[in-house]
């Protein structure tokens, strides 16, 4: 893509306390976030979690039931969509199929007192932003989806927004077109530093392109962090299971920095609330042995294994807890781990262990 035309004034953009109810049912609850001026915020979460409908208040599509949002300074609690100043992508990407690439591109800046050559030359800079000046003239049915959602993107930056909302983007592209189309707008959203919410539902699109994702459930945020401490160090057992593989296993009682678990117990690295809880930990960070370690060493039957390409996942019962499964992934090394062995042993190291006290999936 070309360097950055124009100038676009971001802006933080603070949501506080919003709700919003559709008749008995309660879609979002106490909603609160702060985004930082050119920062990119992922909404992530299963369907029906609020986070389509929050950026839907956000755009002013949808009237919140109580809370306010600010931009900057000003307050759009009550703003009518249009002075907001925000650029929109949907998932759709809403071009006209009658309208050229350049006509759908400038279409926004048709209503704001600019000079043709001015609409001319800004059309012209988003084109070679977005790498299609050759396709001016052509028309959306001419373009493949993943052109057609840099003509959607570029239609949004256009009026040089202080907001970009982004609504499934990428969801209605093939996973290889997906993949290199995510990093193109990462890049840019980087380049032009214009604050940026994105709804996704594929963790995998937001972990690399956030700067910070909202795991929304139930029409609450569970979990508002860097991609990184959402993965390592979620908060509730919803955003453990809901983000990567999770293993759990559930104990008894705490004591001493061990959690007990039947006939096993095992130490943890930090100091955890007494009584059953569940214990949580990711499958990368389990070690598979020919012989037992010196701490948190536990004998297992290997009962499935599944190449993935630069890994191996193995399914292994414990048996000391009656076969209770767990998941492990250790390099496709084939001098990495006793791959052939039927019966090996699981270590678990105590930083890569979190206990949730009571804690339900």
């Amino acid at each position: 893509m070309a360097s950055i035309p124009g100038h676009i004034s971001t802006m933080p953009l603070s949501v506080q306390g919003i709700g919003k109810s559709f008749g008995n049912l309660s879609v979002l609850s106490d909603v609160s976030l702060e985004v930082a001026a050119g920062e990119l915020v992922c909404l992530l979460g299963p369907s029906g979690c609020g986070k389509t409908t929050l950026l839907r208040i956000i755009a002013g599509l949808e009237r919140q039931d109580a809370g306010r949002l600010l931009i900057g300074p000003r307050d759009i609690s009550r703003a009518h969509p249009q002075e907001r100043d925000y650029g929109i992508l949907f998932q759709s990407y809403a071009l006209f199929p009658n309208l050229t690439i350049e006509q759908n591109i400038g279409y926004g800046l048709s209503t704001r007192n600019l000079l043709r050559s001015q609409i001319r030359e800004r059309v012209a800079q988003m084109l070679e932003l977005v790498g299609l000046t050759a396709s001016a003239t052509k028309y959306p049915g001419q373009l493949s989806g993943g052109q057609q959602q840099r003509v959607g993107l570029a239609r949004a930056l256009a009026p040089s927004p202080s907001l970009l909302l982004l609504d499934e983007p990428m969801s209605a592209l093939d996973a290889k077109v997906r993949e290199h189309l995510r990093q193109e707008l990462r890049s840019l959203q980087q380049q032009l530093g214009i604050t940026t919410v994105m709804v996704t539902h594929d963790q995998d699109e937001a972990m690399v392109m956030a700067d910070r994702i909202a795991v929304m459930n139930q029409g609450r945020i569970e979990q508002f962090d860097t991609p990184e401490n959402i993965y390592r160090y979620p908060a509730t057992p919803f955003v453990a299971n809901f983000v990567g593989h999770a293993n759990w296993l559930d104990y008894q009682s705490v004591s001493d920095g061990r959690v007990h678990l039947g006939p096993l117990s095992l130490q943890l690295d930090k100091a955890v609330a007494g009584g059953p809880g569940r214990l949580f930990c990711r499958p990368e960070v389990l070690r598979i042995d020919n012989q037992a370690q010196a701490s948190n060493s536990v004998a297992a039957q290997v009962k499935h294994k599944l190449f993935m390409g630069n890994r191996y996942r193995l399914t292994v019962e414990l048996e000391q807890l009656q076969g209770q499964p767990l998941v492990a992934d250790i390099s496709a090394d084939l001098g990495a781990a006793p791959l052939d062995a039927e019966r090996v042993w699981l270590t678990f190291p105590p930083h890569g262990m979190q206990a949730f006290p009571g804690g339900a999936v």
